[in-house]
């Protein structure tokens, strides 16, 4: 079809045939009934904009809305206001209330699952009283509730910088659940998605911090739907999942190791809150329909091909996954330029967005693979790899 010269890590170039071929996935657009399943969506930066890192955010709001109705129309709920939409990195919470109103607009007119994050990014970096770090927590929790959406009580870097210990994460979490009117989510993000956050729960040791966390679940199990659970250890995961209390799920955000966790066993499996989907959203719909029928080689048939390319976005430094969702999203034509808010179109390196290239071709994921490759082509010519 067509080559392009890709830059690879030590300095050299490699030629890459692009395959031509995209994903022959089903056309349905139901949502699956085996599975809950949320893609953590992005968000679309105005390239037009002030969006240098420090600024306030400013989105193109038509498209970030028209992305997140893609999601819909593959049968997927949309997880926002998550990290995949840069909470921490680079929205302000003015802007990510908005998103939150606005998210919540558009899944009502069309009937599309949504869930909310309800963290405490309005906070300055630092510690806090326990009291400032849970009104910080209601104000966010009150704008997705009465926006109509399910809150994720995001994982919070102020209560991180705060707590002496697990008692602390028990009267603030105890408190807020208390509170909240329908079942809300948990949320843990591990120390490779958000470096401030070591040590969340209560203590560095995992199993203790898992102790923490199942009393927490226990005490208010009729008030959470579930738990996410960002760790990147699929045996953590599986021993949390079969340790919760009946009717809480388990959320995986374990983006590599999403086949199996999902697929299960025969003592239970994960549900998915990923940030990858947001990438794969056709590959994991189609796969999880697969499942729906029962045909689980047809349901690892369509999604393990995806885990290259999800350990490699996800690849260290973790928490910069986020470039590389925008820029396959620009090369699959859901958005017409590669800018981020914060600047974060910087964040990873041009061979690093070049095999991501390469492995999103060979994963079928490019609805128009000659358009992939012409964007391709233009980074390449601006970086000067190109004449």
């Amino acid at each position: 079809m067509t080559a392009l010269r890709l830059p690879r890590a030590d300095g050299s170039l490699t030629v890459h045939e692009v395959t031509g071929r995209p994903l022959p996935v089903d056309g349905a657009r139901t949502a699956p009934t085996s599975r809950v399943a949320y893609a953590a969506a992005h968000v679309v930066a105005d390239p037009l904009a002030d969006n240098t890192p420090g600024r306030p955010a400013v989105l193109d709001w038509e498209t970030t809305l028209a992305f997140r109705h893609h999601l819909w129309r593959q049968g997927l709920g949309v997880a926002d206001a998550m990290d995949t939409a840069q909470r921490g990195a680079g929205l302000d919470w003015t802007t990510t209330a908005e998103l939150i109103r606005r998210s919540a607009a558009e899944a009502a007119a069309v009937g599309g699952a949504l869930v909310c994050g309800a963290g405490t990014d309005q906070l300055a970096p630092g510690p806090h009283d326990l009291d400032t770090v849970r009104r910080a927590y209601e104000e966010q929790l009150e704008v997705v509730t009465a926006a109509g959406a399910t809150p994720v009580l995001m994982a919070s870097r102020a209560l991180a910088a705060t707590a002496s210990g697990p008692d602390d994460y028990v009267a603030v979490y105890g408190a807020l659940l208390e509170q909240v009117r329908e079942p809300v989510l948990l949320h843990w993000l591990g120390p490779a998605f958000d470096p401030a956050l070591q040590g969340y729960w209560g203590s560095a040791d995992l199993d203790l911090a898992t102790k923490s966390l199942l009393t927490i679940i226990a005490e208010h199990a009729d008030r959470i739907d579930g738990v996410k659970v960002s760790l990147l250890d699929a045996d953590r995961e599986i021993g949390l999942r079969r340790a919760l209390p009946t009717g809480v799920r388990c959320y995986t955000g374990d983006d590599f190791h999403y086949p199996e966790l999902v697929l299960g066993d025969e003592l239970g499996h994960s549900d998915a809150l990923l940030g990858v989907f947001d990438a794969v959203a056709p590959a994991a719909a189609a796969a999880l329909r697969s499942l729906d029928a029962g045909d689980r080689e047809g349901y690892r048939r369509l999604l393990e091909p995806t885990v290259p390319l999800a350990r490699h976005l996800f690849g260290p430094p973790t928490f910069h996954y986020k470039t590389g969702i925008v820029f396959l999203a620009w090369l699959a034509g859901h958005q017409t330029h590669f800018t981020m808010v914060g600047g974060m179109q910087s964040a990873r390196s041009l061979p690093h967005l070049g095999e991501l290239f390469v492995l999103a071709d060979r994963c079928g994921l490019f609805p128009d693979p000659s358009a992939a490759a012409e964007r391709m082509r233009t980074l390449l010519r601006i970086a000067g790899v190109e004449p």
